[in-house]
């Protein structure tokens, strides 16, 4: 084990982010350290809402919820860091770059979700992101995501 591994289980996660069942999508975070990087579990299975319509014969998971577990990821990242979140903050994803898809995500499979902070500067911050199956990456991108209150 790495010398920043932790255990952070979903009731510690529900504290840094709003998001709820069935659109919290990081299942347990396995490394952290603050400001740098984070690695977290998602257990992919065939009870997931978006399998029954994608697709019905060929259940695959959508892209763009990879996408949004690596932003989630990436928000924990960051509220972690600063210790808790506010309860009128929040933190928007609002950018991508770069993003690429080379492998399926099937019911069955643990993807692991692995953050990196590029910079943070004003409330904003950028991330390489990327999520792998079996040590294959399934996706990568650059994240953004900023922090406000509402």
């Amino acid at each position: 084990m790495s010398e920043h591994a932790v255990s952070i289980d979903v009731r510690e996660i529900m504290r840094y982010l709003p998001h709820r069942y069935p659109f919290l999508l990081i299942d347990r975070v396995i490394e952290f350290e603050a400001d740098k990087r984070v690695r977290a579990i998602k257990n992919v299975t065939i009870n997931e809402p978006f399998f029954m319509g994608h697709f019905e014969q060929y259940p695959v998971m959508p892209g763009v919820l990879i996408i949004e577990a690596l932003a989630q990821a990436a928000g924990v990242l960051s509220i972690r860091s600063q210790g808790e979140r506010k309860e009128n903050e929040l933190y928007f994803f609002v950018g991508i770059d770069k993003a690429r898809f080379k492998r399926q995500v099937l019911p069955g499979d643990q993807l692991i979700l692995e953050v990196e902070q590029i910079n943070s500067r004003r409330g904003i911050a950028k991330y390489a992101a990327r999520a792998l199956v079996d040590g294959q990456v399934a996706c990568e991108a650059e994240i953004m995501c900023a922090k406000r209150e509402v």
